[in-house]
């Protein structure tokens, strides 16, 4: 049954299609900063396999309400891999990088996804007129832009 809640079906469609996008980068960092904290090496290697790890449980708790907003507005949420890397805006990373190249990576991820949730949030409002979504995305976007001034003060 699909939610009556003054949004007319278009918008719902286009807005969980919006969301399932983000899920895609989302899924993306998350697998990102997993990586990096498997593999992560040098001097401060304890530091940052502990932080990277409260990064990749942020984004996982981000996740999951980001699917769970798509459900809410009536719509699935995308579950598979082929999914997410055919719909994310990310690019996954090259093996091998140092720890200073890991946090570059991840930073300009998340600034990246800053940068779409800013253009999401007008569309939410003025295209959509999703008032609820535009509030969700508003404090995603405040999350990503607090793990983006942690990482940036490593460099």
């Amino acid at each position: 049954m699909k939610p009556n809640i003054d949004l007319s079906p278009k918008a719902l469609k286009e807005v969980a299609a919006l969301l399932n996008t983000l899920l895609s980068d989302e899924t993306v960092l998350y697998i990102k900063t997993l990586n990096f904290h498997w593999n992560v090496e040098g001097p401060n290697f304890s530091e940052l396999h502990k932080f990277f790890e409260s990064q990749y449980e942020e984004l996982s708790s981000i996740m999951d309400s980001v699917a769970e907003r798509a459900r809410a507005l009536g719509e699935k949420a995308f579950g598979g891999l082929q999914e997410f890397l055919n719909h994310t805006r990310l690019k996954e990373s090259k093996s091998n990088l140092n720890a200073k190249a890991m946090i570059q990576d991840l930073l300009s991820d998340h600034e990246a996804i800053i940068k779409v949730l800013r253009k999401d949030l007008d569309t939410c409002d003025t295209t959509y007129h999703d008032i609820g979504t535009n509030d969700f995305l508003t404090g995603l976007m405040e999350k990503h832009e607090k793990m983006a001034w942690m990482l940036r003060s490593f460099l």
